[in-house]
């Protein structure tokens, strides 16, 4: 049966081959659009943890509500075991304390304000990642009265490396301080609203300026973005833990959440609308198919085979047809991607950033399985329809019709 079946597919070449480059197409296009949706998630994921939130964040409970309008009521302490036990941590790379900072920054006859945030340089490494400088350099270890200012922030106050400029804060004792700092590079994080008003500076300068020991924030960095969740579940599990709240990277990034639905959701719909096609013009050209071997059908029953093996006949025709041509789409999908990424797909800049970006097609073998079992079932569905047309034909009428 399975011979039989397979050498029928050869006997019209040029239907076969029309339903195999069917096949393989849809399946192309499915991995190609996929892979390009989840390249998009790859890198709004990457974007997100590299430019400033970190895999983890450890805070006061009721910091991310309240902190705003009272963040000195809401500061980590400045020593906690609890500090070294996260870094200890499996797939933990480091952990940065942070302290959020805000107010006026004049340089010359320029006043405006600002939104910071002071750090440890060396255990931000991996979250500061796409911070393009394109003036000075970042933040390292050995800086002093130092800051980094977004783009839009320098271009507007008419900032360059090297510039000496105030920043007048607000203090925890409800004073206000100000302190004379270097700007050590200009960073651009493609994001305009952040560029605008951006400052970067170490820790112990912004613990000056608001007369703070302590830091609003723990950032933790990790060797893979797979391993969020545990970790989260690790340092919740952790011994006096119970009155700090961990967040991770995604629920700190909304737009990224309804991105995902969106983009998720569209990818279904099309999924459905390809396999609707496949399964169409698959049966279509089966139909047809049928008709032109009305005889042998005929000739098949009248030599006693059951009606239920001109079924399986069809089917397993069906089934090689799927099986060849969605393999045959994997290969092309393959091909296709590598070419695509070398190349880049040029997009134009989202909703409020700078500058646009090269695209490119992320394939991975969850990918690959979905598009390939798709048009493979859709395939052998739409085999069925023709089959059991073939196995009801009347026996006398199937072998009269080639004469």
């Amino acid at each position: 049966m399975n011979r039989l079946a397979l050498r029928n597919l050869f006997r019209n070449r040029v239907r076969s081959a029309v339903i195999l480059a069917t096949i393989a197409f849809s399946t192309i296009v499915l991995v190609i659009t996929a892979g390009f949706i989840e390249w998009i998630f790859a890198t709004m994921r990457d974007w997100a943890v590299q430019t400033g939130t970190g895999h983890v964040q450890v805070m006061q409970k009721d910091f991310l509500t309240r902190g705003t309008a009272d963040p000195f009521s809401f500061l980590m302490p400045a020593v906690a075991p609890q500090f070294d036990a996260i870094a200890k941590l499996p797939h933990v790379t480091s952990v940065g304390k942070r302290l959020n900072v805000g107010g006026l920054i004049s340089y010359k006859e320029s006043t405006m304000s600002f939104v910071g945030a002071g750090v440890e340089p060396a255990r931000e490494e991996i979250v500061t990642r796409n911070l393009r400088f394109d003036s000075g350099r970042n933040l390292d270890a050995t800086s002093g009265d130092e800051i980094v200012v977004g783009q839009g922030l320098a271009r507007n106050l008419g900032l360059e490396t090297g510039a000496k400029v105030v920043l007048v804060s607000t203090t925890s004792s409800g004073g206000v301080n100000a302190v004379e700092l270097v700007v050590r590079g200009i960073f651009t994080s493609q994001i305009k609203a952040f560029d605008e008003v951006a400052v970067r500076m170490p820790l112990p300068v912004a613990q000056r300026l608001l007369r703070t020991k302590g830091s609003h924030v723990w950032v933790v960095s990790l060797d893979d973005v797979e391993a969020t969740d545990g970790v989260t579940t690790a340092i919740r599990a952790l011994p006096e833990t119970g009155s700090f709240d961990v967040v991770r990277w995604i629920d700190l990034s909304d737009f990224f959440t309804k991105t995902v639905d969106f983009l998720s959701g569209q990818l279904g719909v099309m999924r459905v609308f390809i396999g609707m096609i496949v399964m169409l013009g698959v049966s279509n050209m089966l139909i047809m198919n049928v008709l032109e071997r009305t005889g042998e059908i005929g000739t098949l029953l009248a030599l006693g085979n059951r009606r239920s093996k001109v079924v399986r006949l069809f089917v397993v025709e069906s089934a090689y047809l799927g099986l060849i041509g969605s393999a045959l789409g994997v290969l092309g999908a393959i091909v296709c991607a590598k070419v695509i990424s070398a190349i880049g797909v040029p997009m134009p800049p989202p909703p409020g950033w700078t500058e646009g970006y090269l695209g490119a097609i992320l394939v991975t073998w969850p990918i690959l399985l979905t598009a390939f079992c798709i048009t493979a079932l859709t395939t052998l569905v739409a085999g069925l329809y023709p089959a059991r047309k073939a196995s009801r034909m009347v026996v006398i009428d199937a072998l009269r019709h080639n004469r």
